[in-house]
């Protein structure tokens, strides 16, 4: 009984000083949010697109048409610019690369090469790990499917502006974002997005 005393306070003391340890270095260190390494990126990514995103087989129902382009983008802005800007690449969005992961261009093959089921998916439900949040109970199913389809015909990168809430003349506009004009997309065909 006395052999498992011993055993335990030295298992103990050994314990307070590797959190005392720690708890210094901590201190000393800091916490810092780093970039994931290119393994930790493409292993991530992988995860996400094969199991931890659902809803892969899931149909837009939204024609591809200008007057459903431009009803995402009004969703979009309304919902998505803090962290993705007006146009969907992060123009004009002082963080999207401080954080921890940085926040995608939706225009990236990363984001593209998911699904409309999968991407209706993010934005409902949010993505870990990551800073995207649910949208559930924000925005309708319609003005999901809307975003959708303003993320497969994004603009060009910089056409729309900075999001007025990061810029100096953030009244002049009263508040609104730009809305993408008949001569930034070209009308399209009325048929479904296919994947």
């Amino acid at each position: 009984m006395r052999v498992i005393n011993m055993l335990a306070a030295i298992l103990g003391a050994t314990l307070s000083v590797i959190a005392l340890a720690s708890g210094l270095l901590l201190c000393m260190r800091g916490v810092q949010a780093r970039p994931s390494g290119k393994w930790e990126h493409r292993i991530v990514t992988r995860a996400k697109h094969s199991f931890l995103v659902r809803s892969k087989d899931l149909a837009n129902p939204l024609p591809r048409t200008h007057e459903n382009i431009v009803d995402g983008q009004r969703n979009f802005s309304h919902y998505c610019f803090v962290c993705h800007g007006l146009d969907g690449q992060n123009t004009g969005v002082p963080f999207a690369d401080a954080m921890s992961p940085s926040v995608p261009s939706l225009a990236s093959s990363e984001v593209q090469t998911y699904t409309d089921g999968q991407l209706h998916w993010i934005i409902q439900n949010g993505l870990w790990p990551s800073g995207m949040p649910a949208s559930r109970e924000i925005l309708t199913d319609d003005e999901i499917w809307s975003i959708v389809t303003f993320l497969r015909n994004l603009p060009r990168a910089g056409s729309l502006g900075e999001p007025q809430a990061y810029t100096e003349e953030n009244s002049s506009a009263g508040g609104r974002p730009a809305i993408i004009s008949n001569a930034k997309i070209p009308r399209t065909p009325k048929t479904p997005i296919t994947q």
